[in-house]
Formats: C-alpha cells, structure tokens, sequence
C-alpha cells in the first residue's frame, strides 16, 4: 500500500476564497468563503488583500479542527505568471516576483502561490502551483493573428480542462497523452481547447476577446465595429476592458451572468432570451469545430465541462451542432481542487517531474 500524503489546496477567486484538505485523492474538507464586493473594494490593488486572505485561510482551518502540522505540502492555482508548458511547479522566487508585479495581468489568483508559500515556509514544507492559467504549449501555427504587431496567446482554464480530459481518458480505457480532445470550459468565461496527444496546441484567449461569447466576456467581435466604438468617445479605455471582459455576453443582452436565471426565462417562454442563449451555443459549437480542423478531424472525444455543462438544454444545442465530429462526453462541474491535489500527488509518486519556474 502506498504512502499516504496529506494536503492543503487553496484557490482564490476574485469574489472568494476556496480551501480543501485532501488525503491521496479522497477529499476531507472543502469551504468557500465568499466575498462581498463592498469588502474587496476596499483594497486597491490585489496585493493589498494578501493579509486579509491569509487570514481568512487560518480562520477556516481553525474553526474546523484542522492542524496545518500535518500537511506534507500546500497547492495552489497558477497566476499570471510568464507563459510555461502544463505540469507542477515548486513555488520560487522568480515566481512569486513575477506574480506580485503580474508580468501577464493582475488577478486574484496571483494571491495563490504566495499565499501557499507562506503557509509552507512556516511548515517546512513544500508548495506548488498545478497548470497555471498561462499554460502555453501553442503550435507555432497557432500564435499569428493576422498582424505581426499582435500575436494569439494562450489565457484560459487549463487546470480544470485538463482534469475533465484526464476523466475521458480513464473512462476510455487509456492515459491524457493518448488521445485527441476538444475540450470546451463553460463557465463565467468559455475556453475551447484543442488537446493534442497531451498537449494543448490551440486554445481561444478567453481573457481578451477571443472566441465565443459567454456569460460575461464578448467574445471575438467584429475588429472594425470595435475599433469605431473604441473612438467614440462614449468610452474610455479602462471601461472597454470592463465591457467586454465582465460586462459582455449574457449580462450585455440579458442583464445577468446567470446560466440558471437565463435557463428559467427560456422556460418561462422568453423568446429574445432562449434566442441570445442559442446564439452562445451556435458560437461554441463553431469554436468546436474549428479545433476539429485544427487536428484535421483525428478526435476521438469532444468534453464538455465547467459549471453551465450542469444544464442540459445548452449541452443539448451544442451537441445537435458538434456530434458528427466524435462522441460528446460531459463533465459537470469545475474540478480544480482535486486537479491540484492531483498535479501534487503525480510528483509525490514519481509519475511526472516537478517543474522548475525560470
């Protein structure tokens, strides 16, 4: 029987803060605090929340019983640190220099690896980032844009669209790097992600305009239209960012983010909003079947996960629109904390090489 390894998880959101506690593979304790947006205003910049996390973190595990004495390591989400390939990483120095000064972009899970850090520094024991949100591994073919000045960048969910892969592979009776995926995220923002013999090789830049539409980003839009707006003068640039990262997609059209109120109204008979929710679906399903030609039809599986695969009606519309292409597998849910458990217990075991950040 192997060794048993126990371990700390900690994810922070821009609204929450997540921890888990697992033992091997099986999960002991999980909580999300959320975080009202009155309290978040309060700082200024994400590094100023770096206490008031930490203590939220110690106050969970206090008011549960949980001894930090007995963690063998702490995982943490990825940041915006520089672009690097999928896998673990020990948190270092370089790392957590680049995430304080957010050379890719400033964000609550920049908090993440310092945090964990900290924590194990104290414990004398290791920390580590799992699939980072900059997971670059693009073909060469897939980074130009159309202007040199401009080149495609991989900004998306690795962590958990590599997880819900790993789940396909086990259920087909193999290993992640055996197959061909397109796995599609759907969640606040949607990622497509063109899974190559275990690497992501396309993916869209869900941060910055890029692909479908979701319930909150817009998506690629029509470059001239944009550039008009920009110049309007109606807008300046800060609030062009927020329009259409946070203020785009569903909450654009419908006034809210939520899948589930959108799915009530369509039931309620509200035509211009299942129309607007069709329309996401037809813009996934052509983001789908623009990876299938990037593996040149060589899919063996299309995964669909994330917190909006829960609904069955918007899985339906994508899957009437992709399954001539592969098999459609669903994975409801964002399983980021087990994948980082999971990235830690890989090492631990000897079944990957812990990373080093440069």
């Amino acid at each position: 029987m192997g060794k048993t390894y126990r371990l700390l998880v900690i994810n922070p959101g821009s609204t929450s803060t997540k921890i888990a506690v697992f033992q091997n593979e099986r999960q002991l304790f999980e909580k999300t605090i959320r975080h009202p947006a009155e309290e978040i205003k309060k700082y200024h910049t994400i590094y100023q929340q770096f206490d008031f996390r930490k203590e939220v973190i110690l106050r969970i595990l206090k008011d549960n019983g949980i001894d930090p004495d007995g963690f063998d390591a702490v995982a943490a989400r990825g940041g915006n640190m520089k672009p690097v390939t999928g896998g673990t990483y020990r948190v270092n120095g370089p790392m957590l220099d680049d995430l304080r000064r957010g050379v890719m972009g400033q964000h609550a899970s920049n908090l993440a690896a310092p945090l964990a850090y900290d924590m194990a520094v104290k414990l004398g024991i290791p920390s580590y980032v799992v699939d980072p949100v900059i997971v670059d591994e693009l073909d060469d073919l897939a980074r130009f844009s159309g202007l040199p000045d401009i080149q495609r960048k991989a900004k998306d969910h690795p962590l958990n669209q590599r997880a819900a892969a790993r789940q396909a592979a086990e259920e087909l009776g193999g290993e992640y790097g055996d197959f061909n995926f397109l796995v599609t995220h759907l969640g606040g923002g949607i990622s497509v992600g063109v899974h190559k013999r275990g690497k992501i090789v396309d993916v869209n830049n869900v941060l910055d305009g890029d692909g479908p539409f979701s319930p909150e980003r817009a998506g690629g839009l029509p470059v001239g239209s944009l550039i008009d707006l920009c110049y309007s003068g109606k807008f300046t640039r800060e609030e062009m960012r927020r329009k259409i990262t946070g203020g785009g997609g569903l909450v654009a059209y419908l006034g809210t983010n939520d899948g589930r109120e959108v799915r009530k109204r369509v039931e309620k008979g509200d035509k211009y909003a299942e129309q607007v929710y069709r329309a996401m679906a037809y813009q996934i399903s052509k983001e789908i079947a623009a990876g299938a030609a990037v593996l040149m039809g060589d899919v063996d599986a299309i995964v669909l996960t994330g917190g909006l695969a829960h609904d069955d009606m918007l899985v339906g519309w994508i899957s009437q629109r992709v399954s001539f292409i592969a098999g459609v597998m669903v994975y409801p849910g964002e399983f980021e904390m087990s994948a980082l458990a999971q990235g830690v217990l890989r090492v631990f075991r000897g079944e990957e090489e812990e990373k080093v950040y440069i």
